[in-house]
């Protein structure tokens, strides 16, 4: 039997041949070879100038006027810059060496004044002055403590707080040290040796008593103004 053939084959093969590029080949890619008499030449990719045009009667003369009668000609006045420069050699200020400092057998040398070894920060108008942000921050600090005092103040006197007058306080100080004195006496007075525990305790209670009268005497010696609550 005959082998069967597609009525649409003539139909595919034109469709893969007008889809099919150059490059899209199995293989290498069938591309025309070029021409051995295209070769690369010498400036041939340099830009082409237009031809210059030269003059019919050669250089190009330009055309005569008479100049006006406000015309001043520009007079050019060559300089001598030798003797310009030796002049102000002669008259300039001589400059001033400038200061080193060698530090090292193999005269190693370097400008004196960064190296930190001039004393100019000590002469300066300011030096030792107090900055100006550190006086402004404690004249801040003095005035918030004036009003914290001035608050607590006032706090005091609306809870209605009696102020101890200079009298009752120095009664109450007087009053405080005599006491101290008779327990100090007491104290003093105590056996050496403590072998039972109530000397233990009597002297335990007398030192404590003591240390609270010698709290109490500092407090009211420390502090002038003293406040009772009624």
């Amino acid at each position: 039997p005959l082998r069967y053939i597609s009525k649409y084959r003539e139909f595919v093969k034109h469709e893969a041949m007008k889809n099919k590029s150059q490059w899209k080949t199995m293989g290498p890619a069938k591309v025309a070879v070029p021409s051995p008499n295209d070769f690369l030449q010498k400036h041939s990719k340099e830009p082409k100038l237009a031809p210059k045009k030269k003059e019919e009667d050669g250089e190009k003369l330009l055309p005569l006027t008479v100049p006006q009668r406000t015309y001043r000609p520009v007079i050019r006045i060559k300089k001598n810059f030798i003797n310009k420069n030796a002049v102000a050699v002669i008259r300039g200020v001589p400059k001033k060496p400038r200061p080193f400092c060698v530090d090292t057998r193999q005269g190693d040398k370097y400008p004196l004044e960064p190296s930190g070894l001039v004393p100019k920060y000590i002469k300066k108008k300011n030096y030792g002055v107090t900055p100006k942000y550190v006086t402004r921050r404690n004249e801040e600090i003095k005035r918030e403590e004036e009003e914290y005092e001035a608050r607590v103040l006032e706090h005091l006197k609306k809870k209605a707080m009696k102020t101890l007058s200079e009298e009752e306080r120095t009664n109450i100080l007087k009053a405080l040290k005599k006491n101290w004195e008779e327990i100090n006496h007491a104290y003093q007075g105590l056996p050496v040796l403590t072998d039972t525990r109530y000397k233990k305790i009597h002297k335990e209670e007398l030192e404590l008593k003591l240390k609270q009268l010698e709290h109490d005497i500092a407090a009211i010696e420390k502090h002038k103004n003293i406040y009772i609550a009624d």
